[in-house]
């Protein structure tokens, strides 16, 4: 099912990540979070980012359990623990950011 961002229709998988994730932009989040009723803010912007540079950099979208580590050990023990990640992200941390990231469903997300 595609979304509009921008006036472009962006195709997604069954799940509703883009199936292109070159087509991201910031605004791909926005659209997202909208259908989810979520707002985004500072914090959520903070994961999608992490998110992005982490793929880039390992080029896979990281479990839930590697997620925390990794946002513990650069943003500290405060945001690297599931309930605040779940507080942002309350249909899982992993499979929602990564969605608004615009990046693969990550393994071992059921």
């Amino acid at each position: 099912m595609p979304i509009d961002v921008n006036g472009k229709s962006l195709e997604t998988d069954e799940e509703g990540y883009l199936a292109n994730i070159n087509e991201w932009e910031p605004e791909v989040a926005v659209v997202m979070s909208k259908e989810d009723d979520l707002e985004l803010t500072d914090e959520h912007w903070d994961i999608i980012n992490f998110l992005r540079e982490y793929y880039d950099e390992y080029q896979i979208a990281p479990a839930v359990r590697v997620l925390t580590k990794a946002v513990g050990k650069k943003m500290g023990k405060d945001k690297g623990n599931s309930k605040y990640l779940y507080g942002l992200f309350p249909y899982g941390p992993a499979k929602q950011a990564c969605r608004y990231a615009g990046l693969p469903k990550p393994t071992g997300c059921v």
